[in-house]
């Protein structure tokens, strides 16, 4: 860029901080000062310093991840039953994320997710849920916005929820509470298979 051009640019930034500033006080509003926001300079390198992630009996695992800026950002990588699993696809994810820009988010989940010749799988992407999750949740908090604001803002202001019940009898319990879906393991004569014969199907 020029200097001709870059004065020209500081100029017209100082004439609309002065119209917003002119028109706060004329309405009596103060304008949201960058002194409180945690994002440093528009220009400024923000770094991811460390991939943190706590297990959670009995089959969770959490992850965080912080910057420099004091900034971090939490997700859920979990897959039930592996949690160990994805604890250690993490920490084999760290490196290519230690000091790079977090708000970077679709690039890292790009070169996350096709960094080696076998790809995906339940291991890699529930490693890479949480890692995405996390990285939103900074870019947000350094933006200072909700992650559903950077997504192109809600889609709904309600969320229809569901109850828990194995017997019928809690199945009534929880209708009875308001619930108008239920999740459940219905005809628990033994473990459920993943492939179910007719027998079972016809007594659930």
């Amino acid at each position: 860029m020029k200097t001709s051009e870059k004065n020209s640019e500081i100029s017209r930034r100082s004439a609309i901080k002065s119209s917003l500033m002119g028109i706060a006080g004329a309405m009596a509003l103060p304008l949201p000062s960058l002194a409180s926001s945690p994002l440093p300079q528009d220009k400024a390198k923000v770094k991811i310093t460390k991939l943190e992630t706590f297990l959670v009996k009995p089959r969770w695992v959490f992850l965080k991840i912080h910057t420099d800026a004091g900034v971090f950002g939490l997700g859920e990588p979990l897959l039930e039953g592996r949690a160990l699993t994805i604890q250690t696809a993490i920490k084999e994810i760290e490196p290519y994320l230690f000091g790079k820009d977090p708000r970077n988010v679709v690039h890292h989940w790009q070169a996350i997710y096709r960094h080696a010749f076998y790809r995906g799988g339940p291991i890699l992407t529930s490693a890479l849920s949480g890692i995405d999750q996390a990285l939103w949740d900074i870019k947000g908090k350094l933006l200072n916005v909700p992650v559903y604001e950077l997504l192109g803002g809600p889609t709904r202001d309600r969320v229809r929820v569901y109850g828990r019940a194995s017997t019928a009898e809690q199945m009534k319990q929880q209708k009875a509470a308001g619930f108008t879906v239920i999740k459940t393991g219905v005809a628990k004569i033994a473990h459920a298979n993943i492939v179910e014969n007719p027998r079972f199907i016809k007594y659930a």
